[in-house]
């Protein structure tokens, strides 16, 4: 499916927005700008697929020029600060993970943020009250939901390991589209209709998002100079300036004093960032989680992330389980049951590994997964939430019944933005980023020109020592995000990867049940209607998965109920990104065809030429 916007773009352009110097409305045919989305490329010599084409464009180009699959991520990424700024940009997190076609092994980069060091335990309680502030909107925009931020650290780091250009060179496309605009799409209009009573309490984030006090309109083009310029400086002085000198600076103080109107409509609790802080935050090199499925060597993200362990251990769940056998809604009550078990021991056991012994090495162990298997009635959905299992004593065979726990607590929220790269050489990028809510903090740092994230509400609200994600002072939050890269014979197979909260895990743990199971092409199993069973009493599910199978599965005892949140006019789930790797060489680059306004999957040549070569190219720096 191709969307066609460029003529509709120019028709409407005479009816953009005056706007101020942060944000131009100029024509639309001013000058030629990516809005052509295709959900599907198939071809050779590097793929990409993002939410965005001014993204997937600018990570095209750097693989035509001879970049790798890191150089293009990054460049992609950077692009993405610029056309999603609601769902990703410096002032946020990620993980990066990367398998290294010479080495034939995967590394991961720990992106996530950080709570600062004077972070209290009862830094949601307010104080007025000793009741918890209100999550929604009241703590996601503030200053005590921001996290230090990790993006601009995980680029130079991921261009340190594995590119073969500098950050300079990198940040170049990201510059471009910053400066001449990008034509605003139905999607970025409505994400900022669905913001602006946050954007409004802050007058940075008017003057940016709400030029005289109103969304950008379709067709309109959005210019962000002062992001342009803040990219500018890290091309040329690198990230220390981000974690350093002025602009730490700025952050630290948007942070501890945010730039409210004259009359706020929300309470905005203040943050306790500082510059040292900044200067101290530190990305990780991690071992990647692994974990085997249908012969098939299956590479995700470890904690801090839960995505790793709990698609690792769901997949173990299912692994007894003769799937493509089934009937689809006999195995998607698998996937219901499997997913809740996971999540289960998802919210007992997994943390920063800094701060909580993570049982990693149990949770992914076939055993612990065939033990947790038999708990899978084939006929009916257990009553939910269900209990974690015993990660100390396990041995593989079916355990006697378990009585549920109490509902978990789960704050994380819809948005985030993923990417997929391959290059020539055979390099894969899987890479999720996020400033957490759509829209982040609500709090644009005053004449940077990005968002503030608020990733700190993944903590759990109301501190317990017992929790693993409870708050505690420099550490991360728990995250689902699930970057997967996953291998046939030691070779790429399928790298996938989503936005979605907690809803993450489940999307990608549902296309590869479709893609591997179900026998779905990567196309289909992308686009499929999905739902989410996070061990909670009901399943969240898009309209379209309850025409189809809410029926079958209420009668199997499982409550199917609309996917949506206060934050978004939207009732999906995830935005999800792949490439697949096929025997002859041909790349698959994959897209979302509808949802979040349609993603955009790009290859470097449609034709038949095969890519050769391996490693990571040529170096330039």
């Amino acid at each position: 499916m191709r969307l066609k916007r460029r003529q509709f773009a120019a028709a409407i352009a005479a009816l953009a927005l005056s706007v101020s110097s942060a944000a131009v409305a100029s024509p639309a045919f001013a000058d030629p700008r990516q809005t052509e989305k295709n959900p599907t490329a198939t071809g050779y010599g590097g793929a990409v697929s993002t939410v965005d084409p001014e993204a997937s464009a600018a990570a095209i180009e750097v693989l035509k020029r001879g970049g790798n699959a890191a150089d293009a991520a990054v460049a992609a990424a950077a692009t993405l600060g610029v056309t999603e700024p609601y769902s990703a940009g410096i002032g946020g997190g990620g993980y990066f993970v990367y398998y290294d076609a010479k080495t034939g092994e995967v590394g991961t980069i720990d992106g996530r943020e950080t709570a600062p060091a004077a972070m209290p335990h009862d830094a949601f309680i307010n104080p007025a009250t000793g009741e918890p502030y209100k999550f929604t909107p009241d703590l996601v925009t503030s200053g005590v939901s921001v996290g230090v931020p990790g993006t601009a650290a995980t680029w130079e780091r991921a261009l340190e390991r594995w590119g073969t250009l500098g950050l300079d060179e990198a940040l170049k496309p990201a510059i471009k589209v910053a400066n001449r605009g990008f034509v605003v799409d139905e999607t970025f209009r409505q994400q900022t209709e669905d913001n602006k009573a946050r954007f409004s309490n802050f007058t940075s984030t008017q003057q940016l998002f709400l030029p005289g006090g109103e969304s950008p309109a379709v067709g309109s083009i959005f210019k962000n100079p002062e992001l342009a310029a803040t990219y500018r400086l890290l091309a040329k002085e690198g990230t220390s300036a981000f974690y350093n000198g002025p602009l730490a600076e700025e952050i630290a103080a948007t942070v501890q004093a945010p730039p409210k109107v004259g009359e706020p409509t929300l309470p905005v609790p203040v943050g306790f960032m500082t510059t040292q802080d900044l200067a101290d935050y530190k990305v990780l090199n991690q071992d990647p989680t692994h974990m085997k499925y249908r012969g098939y060597d299956v590479y995700g993200m470890a904690p801090s992330s839960s995505g790793g362990t709990t698609v690792g251990e769901a997949l173990n769940i299912l692994e007894p389980f003769n799937l493509s056998e089934m009937q689809p809604t006999d195995a998607l009550h698998h996937y219901f049951e499997a997913s809740a078990l996971a999540f289960a021991d998802r919210g007992a056991y997994v943390g920063d590994p800094a701060f909580v012994d993570v049982p990693t090495d149990a949770l992914l162990d076939p055993a612990f997964g065939k033990e947790r298997s038999c708990l899978i009635n084939p006929t009916a959905a257990a009553t939910k939430p269900v209990k974690p299992g015993d990660v100390e004593n396990y041995d593989g065979a079916c355990p006697a019944s378990a009585a549920p726990l109490a509902d978990e607590t789960d704050t994380e929220n819809i948005s985030t933005t993923n990417l997929t790269v391959a290059d020539k050489w055979g390099n894969v990028v899987e890479y999720t980023l996020t400033i957490e809510q759509t829209g982040g903090s609500g709090i644009v740092v005053p004449g940077r020109g990005f968002l503030l994230n608020n990733e700190l509400t993944d903590f759990s609200t109301v501190y317990d020592p017992e929790d693993p994600n409870r708050i505690e002072p420099g550490k991360r939050p728990r995250s689902s995000m699930s970057p997967t890269i996953i291998l046939a014979e030691g070779k790429p197979f399928l790298a996938l990867g989503s936005p979605g909260g907690s809803t993450i895990i489940t999307t990608v743990l549902q296309t590869i049940l479709n893609r591997v199971d179900l026998g779905m092409d990567i196309s289909e199993a992308l686009a499929a209607p999905r739902a989410a069973q996070r061990n909670t009493a009901t399943v969240t599910a898009e309209p379209a998965f309850i025409q189809s199978y809410g029926s079958q599965l209420t009668a199997l005892g499982h409550e199917l109920v609309p996917a949506g949140d206060a934050f978004t006019s939207a009732a999906e789930i995830g935005a999800a990104t792949a490439i697949e790797f096929r025997e002859d060489g041909k790349l698959v680059a994959v897209a979302e065809p509808e949802r979040r306004g349609g993603g955009s999957a790009m290859v470097v040549s449609s034709g038949d030429q095969p890519s050769n070569g391996h490693g990571k190219g040529p170096k330039s720096k």
